[in-house]
Order: structure tokens, then sequence, then C-alpha cells
């Protein structure tokens, strides 16, 4: 049992070392492409074409299955709070090699969103043990995670269509919040995938069974959803306020949809709920003081959602006639001003 937990630990450690320096490897790579094409922030696919971005992407596949397999090992208690050390990683590296700077407020911050989602884990209730992927369908389709479902589809469209195009560039929150809210979706999936293939492996051929190739498909268009925000907060925002904001939203969302899928405080102590609530007010104040101790990015102009500000200077002449040019002090008559600037 010990050397289980042994190699749980290590397969542990090493996931998040891989995770967290994926965030770095795939920012240079947009960076990269962002110099010759549309960034990602603004919409472009130029990334796609940039080995670092792909080598950025192997190195997160490699964290995320040796996260999944460190499962297999070790118990849920020692293996997700370490994925916190990736943040550790990422805001290091960041620090070096993107010469983003992460100020000492920042740092309180970041470690409340470590220890709030540490204290959510280590009192997140156990799970019972499944044995077929129908029994994770019946939990799939009960009227309470459905609800969850069509809600989280609902906030998804809301965020991707409505508040993308005007404040995405603008508030972290929102490309985070969707990569966050259907992550939890995408666990959920996963879950359903690994128990599958476990028990096909063990002599139950899970393939044959519908079920399976469903979760497959919303694991699929949840991962993919998922890297493309991914994608875009990377490009527009500070990497070392991305990543522990996104660890936080990200690991709340995921225990509260397991919650719900798997009843998972049915029979809690009253002091396990208590802490689980500390745990959600400190990782939401670790939000709040990364937030608020970003540096500014300065905003892409992307669409008429986004309005230029008009700086028109006044000048008052000697005779007291009224004269103004912008800012690069052209003259007065050749100063065009678009309608939409007042909207």
């Amino acid at each position: 049992m010990f050397s289980s937990n042994l190699i749980g630990f290590i397969l542990a450690v090493v996931s998040s070392a891989f995770i967290g320096s994926s965030f770095i490897i795939k920012k240079k790579g947009l960076r990269k492409a962002g110099a010759n094409g549309a960034r990602a922030g603004s919409g472009g696919y130029g990334y796609l074409l940039e080995p670092l971005w792909w080598v950025g992407m192997f190195t997160m596949i490699v964290g995320e299955i040796a996260n999944f397999v460190a499962y297999i090992y070790a118990p849920a208690v020692l293996v997700t709070p370490l994925g916190a050390l990736s943040i550790i990683v990422s805001a290091v590296l960041a620090h070096f090699m993107l010469n983003e700077k992460l100020q000492k407020m920042g740092m309180l911050g970041c470690l409340l969103c470590v220890v709030g989602s540490t204290m959510i884990v280590l009192h997140a209730p156990l799970e019972e043990s499944l044995n077929s992927v129908q029994e994770i369908w019946v939990l799939a389709t009960q009227p309470a995670f459905l609800l969850y479902v069509g809600s989280v589809v609902a906030v998804a469209l809301v965020l991707i269509l409505y508040c993308a195009p005007r404040y995405g560039q603008t508030n972290i929150l929102i490309y985070i919040g969707i990569c966050s809210v259907i992550g939890s979706l995408t666990v959920m999936s996963v879950k359903a995938i690994g128990i599958a293939i476990k028990l096909t492996l063990e002599g139950l051929n899970q393939a044959k069974c519908i079920e399976t190739w469903i979760f497959a498909m919303v694991a699929l268009t949840c991962v993919i959803t998922q890297l493309n925000y991914l994608n875009m907060a990377l490009d527009t925002f500070n990497t070392a306020v991305v990543s522990p904001i996104y660890y936080a939203m990200f690991t709340s969302f995921t225990i509260f949809a397991s919650a719900i899928m798997f009843k998972d405080y049915s029979g809690q102590s009253v002091s396990s709920i208590a802490s689980e609530l500390c745990g959600f007010i400190t990782v939401l104040s670790g939000t709040a003081v990364l937030h608020s101790t970003r540096e500014p990015d300065t905003p892409l102009i992307t669409d008429l959602y986004t309005p230029l500000s008009p700086k028109v200077s006044w000048y008052i002449q000697g005779n007291g006639e009224l004269w103004k040019k912008d800012e690069d002090g052209s003259h007065p008559n050749m100063i065009t001003i678009r309608p939409d600037y007042f909207k």
C-alpha cells in the first residue's frame, strides 16, 4: 500500500510539473504565432500551425495522462491537492521565461487559492465504487444533474455569445469561466470513460455500450471548447494570474458537479460541510486578490463592441477663438470622428 501511494505521489508531482510547464510553452507558441497573424485572443487559429504550441499541447497531454494513472495507485485525497503544484510551476517559469512579474499580493492570492482548493479536496467525501457504464449513465440522467448540465450549457452560451465579444479582452473571468464550467462536464465524462476502460481491461467489454460512446463524444466536445478559450485566456492575460484562477474555478465546479451527480454529500458531517464552505470562501478571496493585482492589459480592438474614446485637445488662441486638435497634433481640419465613438 505504501509503495502504491508513493508511485501515485510521484506521478502526481510529475503531472503538475508537465501541466505547469505546458502553460508557459503554449503561451510562447501563442506569442510567436500572434506575431505572424491574428492572435488567439482575437479569434485567430494560426497557433495550430506553430510547432511550439503543439509541444506545449503534448506536454499537457503527458501531464494529464500521468495524473490519470496516479489515481489508479493513490487515493484522490493524495493526488488532487498536488495539482496545485502546477500553479507554482507556471508562476515561477512565467517570471523567468515570459518576464511576467508576480507581485507580493499576487503571491498571497495564489497561496489563498491553493489553500482553499486543498481544503475543498481534502474534505470532499469519498465516492462509491461503480461497476459499469450503465450505472454512471443512471447517475448522469437523474433530474438534479440534468438541471446542472442545462445550467452549465446556458451559462456557457451566454458567456460565449454575449460576454466574450464585449468583455473577453478586459475581464479575465469570461474566458476562464467558460473553461471551468465546461471542464466540470469534461471530468464527469472522462471519469465514465476511465471506468469503461478499466472494466474492459478486466474482461467486461464496455465498448459495446452506447453510453460509452456518448460519454466519449461529450468529452471530446468539451475538451475542444476548453482548449479554445484557454488559449484565448493565455494569449490575452498574464499567465501567473490565469493559472491559479483557472485551477481554483475548475476545481470548485468539478467538485460541485461530482457532488450532484454522485450524491457525495449524503451522510456528510457538519464539520466536513463547514470545511468545504470555508474552502470555497478562501478560493473566492484568493481569486479576488489575484484579479485585483494583475497588471492591466491593453485591450485589442476587434469589433464595434469595444468603442474607442475620442481624445481631443482644446486650445484657446490669442483672439479668444477655440481650436481643437487630436493627440498626434494634426490640424483641426483633418480630424475625423467616427459616429460610434460616442455610443
